[in-house]
C-alpha cells in the first residue's frame, strides 16, 4: 500500500508552471513555482515543519508543550500542521488587516487566534510581534519560533525550495523573483541558487509602504517610508534578520492596486487561484522582465499561497469597488487633494506646549486638530474635542503640557491612494491622515477634506 504516516509529509516539492497569457510580449520563459500545492496551501508549510523540528533537536519545545507566534496567517497553518502531527498547542497572533478566512482557517486547525492593531509600531506592546513575544514570556514550556529572525526558515528553502526548482529548471534558471517579507524564501532559496550559478539575478518585490527596496539601494531605514498598505505577506516596517539583502539584486515596489488586479488576472486567464502577493509577485517581477530579460532566459516566480485566503477581499466585487481598485469611473487620490491646496502648510503642535497655548493656536488657525510632534518624530495627536472632554472634567488641566493628553499619531497614507481607499480608513475613530509627498513634506487630509473631494 501507498500511503503518507501524516499530511506534512506531503509537503514540498510542488510544481512549476509555465505562464501564457499575463506575460505576452514580454521576452523568456516565464514559470511559477505553485505553492498552494502544499497541504496548507502556501510555502509556508515548509518553514512551519522546519522550526518545529529543529526547535525539537535544540530542547527549545517539549511534549505537550505551546507554539506562539506572530504571523499574517499562513505561517500559521504551516506550524498549526505540524503542531497537529506532534501534539503541540498553537496561540497566534495576527495584524487586524488580515482576512478573516485565514482567521478562521487557523481557528478549524484548533488554533487560539488573538488579532492585533495594524496601524501601530512594530514594537508597540499592542503589536502582533509584541503581543507574541510578551505570550511567550508569560506561558510554561511555550516556543516561539519568530520567523523574522530564525535561521531555519531561510535554511527550509536552502534545503528544499532552491533544489527544486534547480532540478525541474535543469539548472537553466536565469532569474528568480519572490515577495520580501520575512526574507526566508528568497534568501533561503537565492542562496541555494547562487551557490549553483551566481549569475543567477534575483529580484525581491516589495509594497509601498515597506523600508525593503530604499534599504538595500541606500542602507538607509529611512521610517518616513513607512505607512499603512493592504497587502498582506510582504514588505515590513522591521529589517529581519533573515532577509540578507547581498542576495538580493534588485527591488521592484508594486501598489496594492495593481498587485490585487494581478492576482484576479491570474486566476482568470492562467488558471491559478493565487492570493494576493502572489499577483503582487507576478506583477513586480513582469514589470523587471519588461527591460532586462533576453528571450532565452529563464525566470521562476514564486507563488506563496492560494486564493481561498481572499475571498472576502480580492475576490470580491463590492471589496474591490470599494476600495476604488475596479470601479469604472476615475478616483481622485490623496496627491489630488494635497494639489488642489495651494502652499498649505502643515500646522504641527510641540509636545511641550501647555494645553492653553495649543487651545490658542487651533482657534486662532479655525482648525479642529492638528499632530504633535516631539523634535523630528510625529509622537500623536491632538483634536479640539478631546481637548474639551479634558477640560470639562479636570478644567486645571489647561495648564499641562499637551502630550499628557495627547491621542495616538496620525497614521501615514501612500500619496496614491484613491478617495475609497482614504474613507475606510477616516472615521469616527481617526478622523484624520498624513501624507508625505514626493518633495518630502508632510500634509494632512481631513474628514472636511475627504467630504470636500467625495462631493465634487
Amino acid at each position: 500500500m501507498k500511503y503518507l504516516n501524516h499530511i506534512v509529509e506531503a509537503i514540498g516539492n510542488t510544481p512549476l508552471v509555465k505562464l501564457n497569457n499575463v506575460n505576452k510580449g514580454i521576452p523568456g520563459t516565464i514559470l511559477v513555482k505553485v505553492e498552494y500545492m502544499n497541504p496548507g496551501h502556501s510555502m509556508k508549510d515548509r518553514i512551519g515543519l522546519k522550526m518545529i523540528e529543529d526547535a525539537e533537536r535544540e530542547g527549545k519545545i517539549k511534549p505537550g508543550g505551546t507554539i506562539i507566534e506572530g504571523t499574517s496567517g499562513n505561517t500559521g497553518m504551516g506550524l498549526a500542521l505540524a503542531a497537529s502531527a506532534k501534539g503541540y498547542k498553537c496561540i497566534f497572533t495576527l495584524a487586524d488587516k488580515q482576512s478573516q478566512e485565514k482567521i478562521d482557517a487557523l481557528k478549524a486547525l484548533g488554533a487560539e487566534v488573538i488579532v492585533c492593531p495594524t496601524n501601530v509600531a512594530s514594537d508597540d506592546p499592542r503589536s502582533y510581534y509584541s503581543v507574541a513575544k510578551k505570550l511567550n514570556q508569560d506561558i510554561e514550556n511555550s516556543f516561539y519560533p519568530n520567523q523574522y529572525d530564525n535561521p531555519s526558515n531561510a535554511l527550509a528553502h536552502y534545503e528544499s525550495t532552491g533544489p527544486e526548482i534547480w532540478r525541474d529548471t535543469e539548472g537553466k534558471i536565469t532569474h528568480y523573483a519572490a515577495g520580501v517579507g520575512t526574507g526566508g524564501s528568497i534568501c533561503g532559496t537565492s542562496k541555494f541558487l547562487k551557490e549553483q550559478n551566481n549569475e543567477i539575478k534575483v529580484v525581491g518585490i516589495d509594497s509601498y509602504g515597506s523600508v525593503f527596496k530604499k534599504y538595500k539601494e541606500t542602507g538607509i531605514f529611512d521610517e518616513n517610508e513607512i505607512y499603512p498598505y493592504l497587502t498582506e505577506g510582504i514588505g515590513e516596517d522591521i529589517l529581519p534578520e533573515n532577509v540578507d539583502f547581498s542576495l538580493i539584486n534588485e527591488f521592484v515596489k508594486v501598489t496594492d492596486k495593481d498587485g490585487a488586479i494581478m492576482t484576479r488576472r491570474l486566476a482568470k486567464e492562467e488558471g491559478l487561484f493565487v492570493g494576493w502577493s502572489c499577483g503582487s509577485a507576478v506583477y513586480g517581477a513582469l514589470e523587471y522582465a519588461k527591460s532586462n530579460l533576453k528571450e532565452d532566459d529563464i525566470m521562476v516566480i514564486i507563488l506563496p499561497d492560494h486564493g481561498t485566503r481572499y475571498l472576502g477581499k480580492i475576490y470580491n466585487d463590492g471589496w474591490m469597488n470599494n476600495h476604488g481598485f475596479i470601479a469604472e469611473r476615475d478616483f481622485a487620490t490623496a496627491k489630488d487633494i494635497i494639489e488642489s491646496r495651494a502652499n498649505d502648510q502643515l500646522l504641527v503642535v510641540n509636545a511641550a506646549d501647555s494645553i492653553g497655548k495649543v487651545v490658542k493656536v487651533l482657534k486662532d488657525q479655525g482648525i479642529d486638530q492638528a499632530p504633535v510632534m516631539e523634535g523630528e518624530k510625529f509622537v500623536g495627536s491632538i483634536s479640539v474635542s478631546g481637548i474639551l472632554d479634558i477640560l470639562i472634567d479636570k478644567p486645571e488641566s489647561i495648564q499641562q503640557p499637551v502630550k499628557s493628553i495627547m491621542e495616538d499619531p496620525l497614521p501615514f497614507v501612500a500619496y496614491d491612494n484613491t478617495l475609497d481607499v482614504l474613507s475606510s480608513i477616516i472615521n469616527k475613530n481617526t478622523r484624520a491622515v498624513l501624507v508625505r509627498a514626493e518633495d518630502n513634506r508632510v500634509h494632512i487630509i481631513t474628514q472636511h477634506d475627504l467630504l470636500a473631494a467625495l462631493s465634487k
